[in-house]
């Protein structure tokens, strides 16, 4: 039977919105809950006497080295290779899950968050070349990082729901990797090797106003970007551990992975009405003011205003510069998704290095979020250097 060109059509683009609902799940998976869930766990394996304070911090810092580490070995990873390693990525995220379930040793805590990191890296260097480039899904982006936001909200919600049944910590992270497995096999279905059909496209005076020309100073921005954020991730159930009263303070956390999921679609509209550069700034500038807030209000309005804000935004920035990156991908020799993903590492593993040696001679983490802040503010200087650019190419 023959098929109409607009039903050919149809059924083109409802494959492609399943394959990034798809690569979303394997985002979900490896980042929300395979990175960050252990935000939500901490806090009980410290109760339960499993770790101390410093193993928490030993535990993140390791966590932030592996992803570092999985973002350089996927630098020359090519999109024909992308579906393998969406894979293993996926199957290693819930195997360290698991594991983290079956141990009490602290050292080997630490040696799984490591590589749970690294496949973390890689969930969303892969994920993100196999659906657009390998399937050369570009507008399936914002539905690709929502996968983050959406991520950290469910499992944020899992462990809170599991935490008021009484669950210990072991378990918790049993329900996690129940959870992540079921997941991934709904994923599953719609994977696969088959690479999409490119369109054939000559650049437009929209796509050059998109475009951010120098890959140096948009790797340098997204470093920067990676240092400004995660300070508020990493210390954000601390910072309102004491000004919510008898309310979870995991909740809050949630609030921050339900500001992420539709901030894609938001900062998505904005990159394509008013370009790359200034969706960047507007992006950048906002997270700023995000990240101090707790310091101008420091109270539970203020935090919560700010797990939203912080988290409408972080992904945000990914949303924008990595499709923007791809674009830019074949005027270097090197994988640029995987070396900007490495600067976002860099930036991560600072971020709380500083924040610990602030708080021990301050006490508070209010110098900690100015720096962050700060960071972001000069990650916006650096997109004007990229237009810059731009404007003499």
């Amino acid at each position: 039977m023959l098929i109409s060109a607009d039903e050919q059509q149809i059924r083109r683009k409802r494959a492609l919105l399943w394959s990034a609902a798809a690569a979303a799940v394997v985002m979900a998976i490896g980042m929300g809950f395979g990175r960050f869930a252990f935000t939500g766990v901490y806090p009980v394996m410290v109760h339960e006497g499993l770790l101390t304070v410093h193993d928490g911090t030993l535990a993140a810092s390791a966590n932030y080295a592996g992803y570092l580490v999985g973002a350089l070995l996927a630098a020359r990873l090519g999109s024909h290779q992308s579906f393998s390693w969406v894979l293993a990525s996926v199957i290693a995220s819930v195997i360290c899950l698991i594991a983290l379930a079956l141990t009490s040793t602290p050292w080997l805590i630490i040696a799984i968050r490591g590589v749970a990191g690294l496949f973390s890296a890689l969930s969303m260097i892969c994920a993100s070349l196999w659906l657009l480039q390998h399937k050369g899904h570009h507008k399936g982006a914002p539905i690709l990082f929502a996968g983050v936001g959406v991520g950290i909200f469910l499992s944020a919600e899992i462990l809170a729901i599991a935490e008021w049944l009484g669950v210990n910590s072991a378990g918790l992270w049993w329900v996690l990797g129940l959870s992540s497995a079921l997941l991934g096999l709904i994923a599953l279905f719609k994977l696969d090797r088959t690479p999409g059909q490119l369109p054939n496209h000559e650049p437009t005076d929209s796509d050059n106003k998109r475009l951010p020309l120098g890959a140096w100073p948009l790797i340098i921005a997204y470093g920067l970007a990676g240092f400004g954020y995660i300070i508020t991730a990493t210390y954000l159930p601390l910072l309102v551990k004491n000004s919510l009263g008898s309310i979870n303070p995991i909740h809050v956390w949630a609030v921050f992975g339900l500001g992420a999921a539709p901030s894609c679609y938001f900062w998505h509209r904005l990159n394509i009405r008013y370009g790359t550069h200034a969706a960047l700034r507007a992006n950048l500038l906002i997270q700023a003011l995000g990240v101090i807030l707790p310091v101008l209000l420091p109270n539970a309005l203020g935090y919560i205003a700010s797990a939203l804000i912080v988290g409408g935004t972080f992904m945000g920035t990914v949303t924008i510069a990595m499709p923007a990156a791809k674009l830019v991908s074949h005027t270097i020799k090197f994988n640029l998704i995987a070396i900007m993903t490495a600067a976002y590492g860099i930036g991560q593993i600072l971020g709380p290095l500083l924040a610990s040696y602030l708080y021990s001679n301050s006490g508070n983490f209010a110098s900690s979020l100015i720096a962050a802040g700060c960071a972001l503010l000069l990650s916006l200087v650096f997109t004007l250097r990229i237009s810059i650019l731009s404007s003499r190419h």
